[in-house]
């Protein structure tokens, strides 16, 4: 029995990105429940895997920028701006919420299909509020999923009240890090009491047999090779240095991403021969044999899955402090944490290399304390809250 169509908004402009795992994993527990599931996304890849597979399976996907001439596009950039003077104006100054073109196409969806709920998915903590606002506008529920916050890009401030209200009028605003929820309140100066941490799903790794060194040590750096979030750049700045081209330690580098080439050419004009770049890896199992530990030394995150694996994998993690990594993991303990710069990650590293005959004990604790914390389907978990937010 059909019981109507829920509604998923992603803010993802990308093919794929990975804040779209919770709803993506989150989707069949809704079908089961009765209900057909409509994902609209500004940019619909049919050929992705995952998106493939969710077309097989009955999901609908609606693009909420569908091509458009070049002389539709520039009139209706003219005319996008021409509204928001005019909002500005009729406001008295105190700007409204200008809706993008993706949020007014939503707007029309919505309109059209009336659905029981919509899941706004943002990668960061304010790129899909836009959508909201036009569930408010039409009085349909709405929750928000904030995969992210980042303390160098606040919300633009002629936006900010109107920002501030949609995240009020929400039936629930979900962080996936206590840090980034904080912050979010922070930026926009208000306590969200309809704020709550969850987490997202991971795929559970076994207890991987810690690695025989024979007196190397093998790091892996796991993310997008985007260097003004992932921090790729640091890692490789301060292996570049003699102290660690003269020990016994490799890094390998792995991902894709719009970074690549510059990465690889900075490595190179460092002459950092102990650096590596593999590319994308899909045999975890083979990846965390032969690694001893897991560095990432990013300057902004959410709750990277890729601590999570890692920690179940049995391996400490060299990371920074930024969004909930610190809430993962205990210095000394389970990991080694750095702010994100050189300096402090160069002193962080050579913390774990002191360290390094416990790594293996450490990984042990980290497979312990991540199996504790995560639960085991936090997917199902979520449809269930998400379900309970459904007007009769």
């Amino acid at each position: 029995m059909n019981k109507g169509t829920i509604f998923i908004a992603s803010a993802i402009m990308d093919a794929w990105g990975g804040s779209e795992e919770l709803w993506s994993e989150t989707v069949p527990f809704l079908r089961q429940s009765g209900y057909h599931v409509t994902v609209c996304k500004h940019y619909i890849d049919r050929d992705h895997p995952k998106i493939a597979r969710h077309i097989r399976e009955g999901i609908e996907f609606l693009p909420t920028s569908p091509p458009q001439p070049f002389v539709v596009r520039a009139c209706r950039k003219i005319i996008g701006k021409t509204i928001q003077l005019l909002r500005i104006d009729l406001h008295k100054g105190k700007p409204g919420f200008a809706l993008s073109y993706d949020a007014l196409t939503f707007k029309k969806y919505l309109r059209e299909y009336r659905p029981k709920l919509v899941l706004i998915s943002q990668g960061v903590n304010f790129d899909g509020l836009g959508y909201a606002h036009a569930c408010l506008e039409l009085d349909i529920p709405y929750v928000i999923v904030s995969h992210k916050a980042v303390d160098f890009y606040w919300p633009p401030n002629h936006y900010r009240s109107a920002m501030r209200t949609v995240l009020l009028e929400a039936a629930r605003c979900y962080f996936v890090s206590n840090h980034n929820k904080q912050l979010t309140e922070e930026q926009f100066g208000v306590r969200l009491p309809n704020a709550e941490v969850i987490f997202n799903p991971v795929k559970p790794t076994e207890y991987i047999p810690y690695p025989n060194g024979n007196g190397s040590i093998h790091l892996c750096c796991i993310g997008r090779l985007f260097a003004i979030e992932k921090g790729q750049d640091m890692l490789i700045r301060v292996l570049s240095q003699q102290k660690w081209k003269d020990r016994s330690v490799k890094v390998s580098i792995i991902g894709t991403g719009p970074d690549e080439d510059v990465l690889k050419e900075m490595a190179t004009l460092l002459e950092s021969s102990n650096v590596s770049f593999r590319g994308h890896v899909d045999n975890v199992y083979e990846m965390w044999s032969h690694s001893h530990a897991l560095v990432m030394p990013s300057r902004t995150e959410g709750l990277p899955l890729v601590i999570v694996e890692a920690m179940m994998a049995g391996r400490p993690v060299i990371t920074t402090d930024v969004g909930g990594n610190k809430e993962l993991l205990k210095e000394g303990e389970t990991g080694f944490i750095s702010y994100a710069h050189d300096e402090s990650l160069d002193a962080t590293l050579e913390r774990a290399w002191a360290n390094r005959t416990r790594w293996k004990d450490m990984g042990k604790r980290a497979a312990e304390t991540i199996r504790e914390t995560i639960p085991p389907s936090p997917e199902r978990i979520f449809a269930d809250k998400l379900l309970s937010f459904i007007r009769s």
